[in-house]
């Protein structure tokens, strides 16, 4: 199996957790486990990592990155829409509206949104044409 897990630094670790505590079950994820860093990894039932929040390693000021970006694959379009909405609630910022995108033969329903660090996060639903 090849996957993808993405870490993101936060500066403000609880804050961070109660975030992704909330927002991360409306795709069926949870909390895995505690990082070293007092962070939290999140993944999905089976256990398999997917998200890390965690305060830099370097102890540096966390930030996000002009141009980084991850992706939450989700099962439908209702659940990217169901992210978006709980990451908006609590605070996050809408970087674009749940909705269809258009792609080389994919039908592609997405939302784009920033967590409470400013790290970007695109909720999508992929289906083949």
């Amino acid at each position: 199996m090849v996957g993808v897990a993405v870490m993101f630094g936060s500066n403000d670790i609880e804050k961070a957790k109660q975030f992704y505590d909330a927002v991360m079950p409306t795709v069926g994820l949870r909390g895995l486990f505690e990082h070293g860093s007092g962070g939290r990894i999140y993944g999905t039932p089976a256990g398999v990592p997917v998200l890390s929040i965690v305060r830099p390693f370097d102890g540096a000021k966390a930030t996000a990155g002009n141009g980084t970006q991850a992706s939450l694959l989700c099962d439908t379009a209702e659940q990217v829409a169901a992210i978006h909405a709980k990451a908006l609630e609590l605070g996050g910022r809408d970087e674009g509206a749940p909705g269809p995108r258009s792609g080389g033969g994919v039908t592609v329903f997405a939302a784009y949104f920033r967590d409470l660090d400013g790290n970007k996060i695109c909720a999508i639903h992929f289906a083949r044409n």
